[in-house]
């Protein structure tokens, strides 16, 4: 059996800002847990000064 994880700009790895060394150290410490990137997208996000990208990461594992 597997189990996800989705990283995302909210993650506590971020901070709420996206930093490029913040997500090595993420996925870093996530792929030493045994977590493996299955995919990355951004999504669209709605708010009150019109829509913002967010990148999200999905890792996988065997459970």
């Amino acid at each position: 059996m597997k189990e996800y994880k989705v990283m995302s700009q909210k993650d506590k790895w971020f901070s709420r800002k996206f930093d490029p060394e913040a997500l090595e150290q993420g996925l870093n410490a996530y792929a030493a847990q045994g977590w493996e990137v299955i995919s990355v997208a951004t999504a669209s996000i709605p708010g009150l000064g019109g829509n913002r990208e967010e990148m999200i990461v999905v890792l996988e594992r065997e459970k």
